[in-house]
């Protein structure tokens, strides 16, 4: 018996687009007949079937996007959550939120029950322990199923999926950038673990910029905290036991504590040291003092990841194209981010 062939190897075996050979099976007077009965004969030749799975999931709409975040406690997720909504709303959708809590198992949960008819497509920022484990067989699952899935802001490689992401590494050197052009010299990173994609991305711009300007190296100037919520007594004890005149903090809740810490131990912010932080939330506008930060644009964020979404849902159903044969067309976009100039630096 042959092996079944997807649109997608017919496509590439034709010359023809996906579209065309979908088109051509239902028989649509939009392809010539010679184009129509040449994908019919090769598609019967080889044995082709639709997959069924996806195409009744496509037929039961729901006219609702499941969202997973990490957290909801960083503004920033707040503000994705918002874009999405905002763009959803406008094209008719809903959205339902779940939490993973930076749980794997969590996580994993929250698919599984949203993925039983619950949601047409997810829209997802993964989880601490998710890239931990780098365990993504749930998420590839429910692609495999037929479900379409953007991730954003804590992405993978490993997923064939829609993304989108800033650039972590390039907003992270622009910002050690502005401080070295500002002549600090004794930079210190306050940064996640390494396993936690984005701050492991921005921990690689800090050392690109250090580099750039041949600035050595001092591993005793780079923090890295794995119990975000408990870090105040790691980041003080980091600011006694060596000498900065500037830090950069891979996210608010760090440089806010950072903040809180360098008074602890005798230091004014900004005059001997000045402090830049990442996502500008409402902490970061209304701390005292105000915190220079980078921005992520949350909002667009959400807006393009929702696009990216409802797009790909509303071209299954116009073409009944199957989700597995979209990879070579999978994105990832890329928002632009900006350095807010406020108090925590001079």
């Amino acid at each position: 018996m042959r092996k079944k062939v997807t649109l997608k190897q017919i496509a590439r075996e034709l010359d023809v687009s996906i579209s065309t050979v979908s088109k051509s099976l239902k028989n649509s007077t939009e392809i010539g007949e010679d184009t129509r009965q040449k994908v019919q004969a090769f598609a019967k030749l080889y044995n082709y079937k639709p997959n069924l799975i996806a195409l009744s999931l496509k037929n039961r709409k729901t006219k609702t996007i499941g969202i997973i975040i990490p957290e909801i406690i960083h503004h920033f997720f707040a503000t994705v959550i918002s874009g999405i909504e905002h763009y959803a709303n406008l094209k008719g959708y809903n959205v339902m939120v779940c939490l993973s809590d930076e749980s794997f198992d969590k996580e994993v949960i929250n698919m599984e029950m949203l993925a039983n008819g619950s949601i047409d497509g997810f829209i997802m920022s993964l989880s601490k322990e998710t890239q931990q484990k780098k365990d993504f067989h749930h998420i590839s699952e429910v692609i495999n199923q037929g479900m379409p899935v953007v991730m954003f802001d804590r992405v993978t490689n490993d997923v064939l999926c829609d993304k989108v992401i800033i650039d972590d590494s390039l907003a992270a050197f622009d910002a050690v950038q502005h401080l070295i052009d500002k002549s600090f010299k004794k930079i210190g990173l306050i940064t996640t673990i390494d396993y936690v994609s984005v701050g492991k991305l921005r921990t690689e711009g800090y050392l690109k910029a250090l580099r750039s300007n041949d600035i050595k190296i001092d591993e005793n100037r780079i923090l890295k905290i794995e119990d975000i919520e408990n870090c105040s007594d790691e980041i003080e004890s980091f600011l006694k036991a060596n000498s900065f005149d500037a830090i950069f903090a891979v996210n608010e809740l760090f440089a806010v504590t950072a903040i809180k810490a360098a008074h602890k131990v005798g230091l004014n912010v900004p005059n001997d040291i000045s402090i830049i932080g990442f996502t500008d939330g409402i902490i970061s506008k209304y701390s005292s003092p105000s915190i220079t930060t980078v921005s992520q644009n949350g909002v667009k964020m959400g807006q393009k990841a929702a696009k990216m979404l409802i797009e790909r849902l509303e071209a299954d159903v116009e073409e009944n194209i199957d989700y597995e044969d979209h990879d070579e067309h999978y994105k990832t976009e890329v928002i632009e981010t900006n350095l807010i100039e406020r108090e925590s630096t001079k």
